[in-house]
């Protein structure tokens, strides 16, 4: 406080003994007054100032004076180059006051100052001055405005810090986020921060813990357990961990907690140590002839591994190099933020047919540090091809062709051929043809040579001279994919083409073909079967035919060979494995008498109604029964006949003529085909053969005597044994005259012979 501040007049040895500063005008005021004065002016200035410092030091609050202050970031801070100045008094004249700073890089000097040890950019938002002696212990906080943030969190919502008054209410360990610049060179450790705990005592000691302490990775970070400074112990790569975060606590020397845990956040400033890069080397895109400038052709897009939130993966695009250079060196830009390539060139000279090439290979580069000079680059190639729209109508190479061929012939006549200048590979240049007049009975046919574009003309009917000689066609030539809006199909896209038809010796024709007649088989020999008829289609011409058999399969035909008449060599019959379906088949030759001849076939099919020629028979013929058998129903037979209705069913099958059989066998009739046989009492274990006789119902019928051979067998647990009966073959009939002669043996007794005795073997 200042003398002259309060009072008008002193002396000056007042003034001395007040510490107060000493002035001229005070010298003199002084000087002026008489001593009573002095003296009384004396006790007044005494009371007075001493009333001043009472109030003085009742309104001084020891500390900061100012708990938060305000720094704008531009860019960074240069070495020892004072940032702000703090407000502290401890009310006692600020004496052996220790000054500490959060961040490692800051200082408060004697005049206090906050100023950096060296060239700082990277601060985070917010830093703490821990402030302390013996009469004061307080800490004040500096903001950083417009700073970059490390993360996508502020400095505060990391720490979770509000209010300061607060926090300092609810913390006495203060532990600040701390930064390390990643691959540092040694040497190690390097200091990074410091943790400030307001109640620190001798035996207390700071304790670091967590991952990149004393877990893996461990040993990364120490803390000083005496002072809390913080440590790192070797280069970081923040790709590989960009964050940390760590507990610190205070503990006694017994290692009971004192203080904390507190989070002790530790981020890895990036540096600019990866190149971007490009997940390909080379990147393939295409972009339609004639598309308007600013059309997009595709994106490229480089990824880079440094941090996204700063300028070490901030990318910019550029294109370097296009190859070839024509028709314009600048035919395609790169948009700088997002790798979209966009063509610049005017749709008129972006002309596939006109174009040098329709490859167009762009180097691109991408480049960090938001393009400044100097950022790493990254390099990769596009090749950009300028595909085709159909803006070229397919035109005839010819406005008329011409083609002859032979009558009756079919096949490709003509090929016509087109000029196309679009891409070959595609739609626009494929050509359809289509035939739009000339062609009412669809004689001919035009497709389209996959391999040379080629209209290829064809005559898929054969074509008659003595009708038509001279055939003229409207040929039509699109192609697959439509034409743009401004080109059409012009006088050029048409062609006529002339046939002309070659008049050929044609072999005679058969009418009808075939010829079918029908005849009853057996007819005599010689009898007449069918007149042939063939005609020449050369009808300008005078010519005779001759006929001849070309296939007779089993040679019962022959033919007049002027007149065509056909008559038979021998007997036809309609059960002959030549014979199908009731139908007999020969093909007839006829050949004219041009130069050279022609021939033509024609088939003869002989429908041949039946003649009852065959006799029925039996099935099965054999038949197997047990001796003993209690059910006497041998079997049942069917009749069969190689005839058809009427000649055939229904069959009549009866017992032969032999005298006897009624006493040991019957027939009864099943049906129209079938008749069951029947034991009128048991046989001995032997071979029979049963006569029967089975008659059709032709007119006049016809019947055929057969035997029908019976296996009399042992049977024994649905085991049948015929392998004795197999070896005796007896004729009934021979059964019969033994039986016969045994009873005249047995009463005639004059009668001497020698009779056998009878018995089932």
């Amino acid at each position: 406080m200042s003398l002259s501040t309060h009072f008008v007049a002193g002396d000056c040895l007042f003034a001395l003994s007040l510490q107060m500063e000493r002035s001229p005008e005070l010298v003199t005021i002084c000087n002026c007054l008489k001593e009573p004065l002095r003296w009384l002016l004396y006790q007044i200035m005494k009371l007075a100032y001493a009333g001043a410092q009472e109030e003085t030091k009742e309104t001084c609050v020891p500390g900061f004076q100012e708990k938060e202050y305000q720094v704008q970031y531009n860019g960074g801070f240069q070495k020892e180059k004072p940032v702000l100045q703090v407000l502290f008094n401890d009310c006692s004249g600020n004496k052996d006051v220790a000054f500490e700073v959060s961040h490692p890089d800051f200082v408060i000097d004697e005049n206090l100052n906050l100023a950096p040890r060296r060239d700082v950019l990277d601060v985070g938002d917010v830093m703490f001055v821990h402030g302390v002696n013996e009469h004061v212990d307080d800490m004040a906080q500096v903001n950083i405005i417009g700073a970059p943030l490390r993360s996508p969190q502020t400095l505060r919502e990391i720490l979770g810090i509000g209010d300061m008054q607060a926090y300092r209410a609810k913390r006495s360990l203060l532990v600040p986020p701390m930064f390390v610049p990643e691959n540092q060179r040694a040497p190690f450790p390097r200091f990074i921060g410091k943790v400030i705990s307001s109640e620190l005592k001798e035996d207390h000691i700071f304790r670091l813990t967590g991952k990149g302490a004393d877990q893996d990775p461990k040993g990364v970070f120490s803390i000083n357990r005496l002072t809390g400074e913080v440590a790192v112990s070797r280069a970081l790569d923040r790709e590989d961990i960009a964050f940390y975060h760590l507990q610190v606590s205070t503990t006694d020397l017994s290692g009971r907690l004192v203080e904390g845990p507190v989070d002790l956040d530790v981020f890895v400033i990036d540096q600019n140590d990866n190149r971007p890069t490009f997940r390909e080397s080379r990147y393939s895109g295409q972009v339609l002839e004639g598309s308007p400038s600013g059309t997009t052709v595709m994106t490229m897009t480089a990824f880079d591994a440094d941090d996204p939130n700063t300028d070490n993966a901030v990318l910019r695009y550029i294109i370097v190099r296009q190859s070839p250079d024509k028709p314009s060196p600048n035919m395609f830009y790169i948009d700088p933020e997002k790798g979209d390539i966009i063509t610049v060139i005017a749709p008129s000279k972006l002309d596939r047919e006109t174009l040098p090439t329709t490859q167009y290979e762009l180097e691109i580069v991408a480049k960090d540090m938001a393009g400044s000079e100097v950022g790493l680059t990254g390099t990769a190639t596009a090749t950009i091809t300028i595909t085709d729209r159909n803006d070229h109508a397919p035109e005839f190479t010819h406005s008329l062709f011409q083609a002859t061929v032979n009558e009756d012939s079919t096949g490709v006549v003509l090929n016509l051929t087109v000029d196309d200048r679009d891409d070959p590979a595609t739609g626009a240049w494929r050509a359809i043809y289509s035939i739009i007049n000339g062609n009412p009975n669809e004689a001919f046919d035009i497709q389209t040579n996959p391999d040379n574009n080629e209209g290829m003309l064809t005559v898929v009917k054969p074509l008659d001279y003595e009708s038509t000689a001279f055939h003229t066609l409207l040929i039509k030539v699109e192609n697959e994919d439509p034409l743009v809006p401004d080109v059409g199909y012009g006088p050029s896209s048409t062609a006529t083409v002339h046939v002309t038809v070659m008049d050929v010796n044609e072999g005679p024709v058969f009418f009808p073909d075939p010829l079918v007649v029908t005849k009853r088989e057996n007819i005599p020999v010689g009898s007449f079967v069918a007149m042939l008829n063939a005609t020449d289609p050369d009808n300008l011409q005078i010519q005779s035919i001759r006929f001849a058999v070309q296939h007779d399969p089993a040679g019962w035909l022959s033919v007049n060979p002027v007149k065509g008449m056909v008559n038979t060599t021998a007997v036809l019959d309609r059960e002959s494995p030549y014979v199908h379906d009731n139908k007999y088949s020969a093909v007839f030759v006829a050949t004219d008498n041009g130069s050279p001849p022609a021939t033509g076939t024609g088939t003869l099919v002989i429908t041949l109604e039946d003649e009852n020629d065959n006799a029925p028979y039996v099935y099965p013929s054999v038949v197997r029964v047990c001796e003993d058998a209690k059910d006497m129903n041998v079997v049942i037979v069917g009749g069969r006949d190689n005839d058809i209705y009427p000649n055939t069913e229904p069959f009549k099958i009866d017992l032969g003529k032999q005298p006897g059989l009624e006493k040991t066998w019957k027939v009864s009739r099943v049906n129209s085909t079938h008749s069951q046989i029947m034991l009128l009492h048991s046989l001995k274990r032997a071979n029979y053969n049963l006569p029967l006789v089975v008659t059709d119902s032709g007119m006049p019928p016809l019947s055929n005597s057969t035997d029908l051979k019976v296996q009399v067998c042992t049977c024994k647990k649905n085991r049948m044994d015929c392998s004795g009966a197999a070896s005796l073959q007896f004729n009934l009939s021979l059964l019969l005259g033994l039986a016969l002669l045994s009873v005249i043996c047995e009463y005639n007794p004059v009668i001497s012979c020698s009779c056998p005795q009878i018995r089932a073997i």
